[in-house]
C-alpha cells in the first residue's frame, strides 16, 4: 500500500474532483462546461476502480499496474476531449467548430497510431501497459502544445471571458508539469513518480477549475493582455 502522505493526496485528489463537479451544479453550468465534468467524474470512477483494484490485488500486481495505466490513458483522452471543448468556445463565433472536430479526431488517431508503432518495437508488448503508457505521454504532449496554441488565440482574439481565459490558462501550467513528469519518469523508478508526484499535479486542475467556478460566471469579463505582454 502507498504511504499515509500518498494516500492523502490521493483521497484531497479525489475530493476537489468531486468539488468541482458539485459546483458547476451549484452554478447551473454542468452542460455547459459538460466535457470538463465528464473528464471528473471520470476520474472519481477511476479512482474508486484503483482503490479497489490495490485493496484486493496490492501494489506490485499485475492487476493494479493495469487498472492505473490504463484508467490514465482513458483520462488523458477525456482531457484532451475536456481541452477541444475549450477549443470550440474560443473559436465558436468564427465558426471553426466542423474543422476543429476533424482535426482533434486527426490528430487522436495520429498519436494513437504513433504510440502503438513504438509499442510495437518492444518484444514485451503483450504482456505490460507500455502502449498505455506510451499513449498517455503523447497525448500529454500534444496536449500541452495545443493548450499553448490555444493560449496564443486566446490573447490574439482577445478573449475576456474570465472562466475561460482562467481554464486554458490552469491546463496549460497542469500539461507542463505533467510533461515535466513524464520525463522524470523515463529517468527514474515510473513508480516512484506516479504514486507521489501524479497524485499531487492532480490535485492542482480540479482545485484550481474549482476556484473559477465558484468566483466566476460565464459573464464575468478580463483582459488577458493585463496578464501577459502582447508586442503589438
Amino acid at each position: 500500500m502507498p504511504g499515509s502522505i500518498a494516500l492523502f493526496i490521493w483521497y484531497l485528489g479525489t475530493a476537489l474532483e468531486l468539488a468541482f463537479v458539485v459546483c458547476s451544479v451549484r452554478r447551473r453550468s454542468f452542460l455547459g462546461y459538460f466535457f470538463l465534468n465528464l473528464y471528473f467524474l471520470l476520474a472519481i470512477a477511476s479512482s474508486v476502480i484503483r482503490h479497489l483494484s490495490l485493496a484486493k490485488f496490492g501494489l506490485d500486481s499485475a492487476q493494479y499496474r493495469y487498472a492505473y495505466f490504463y484508467t490514465d490513458a482513458l483520462l488523458t483522452l477525456a482531457l484532451y476531449m475536456a481541452l477541444i471543448s475549450l477549443y470550440a468556445r474560443v473559436f465558436g463565433e468564427l465558426r471553426f467548430s466542423k474543422y476543429l472536430r476533424l482535426t482533434a479526431v486527426l490528430l487522436l488517431l495520429g498519436t494513437a497510431l504513433f504510440s502503438y508503432a513504438v509499442v510495437a518495437q518492444s518484444s514485451d508488448r503483450l504482456s505490460t501497459t507500455t502502449f498505455a503508457w506510451e499513449l498517455s505521454q503523447n497525448l500529454y504532449f500534444v496536449g500541452l502544445v495545443l493548450t499553448y496554441v490555444l493560449w496564443g488565440a486566446v490573447l490574439k482574439l482577445r478573449e475576456t471571458r474570465t472562466r475561460l481565459v482562467q481554464f486554458v490558462l490552469s491546463l496549460g501550467l497542469y500539461f507542463s508539469a505533467y510533461a515535466a513528469s513524464f520525463a522524470l519518469g523515463n529517468l527514474v523508478s515510473r513508480d516512484s513518480v506516479l504514486v507521489f508526484v501524479a497524485p499531487a499535479l492532480g490535485c492542482f486542475l480540479p482545485l484550481s477549475w474549482t476556484i473559477t467556478m465558484w468566483r466566476h460566471s460565464d459573464e464575468t469579463r478580463l483582459v488577458p493582455a493585463q496578464l501577459v505582454a502582447v508586442p503589438r
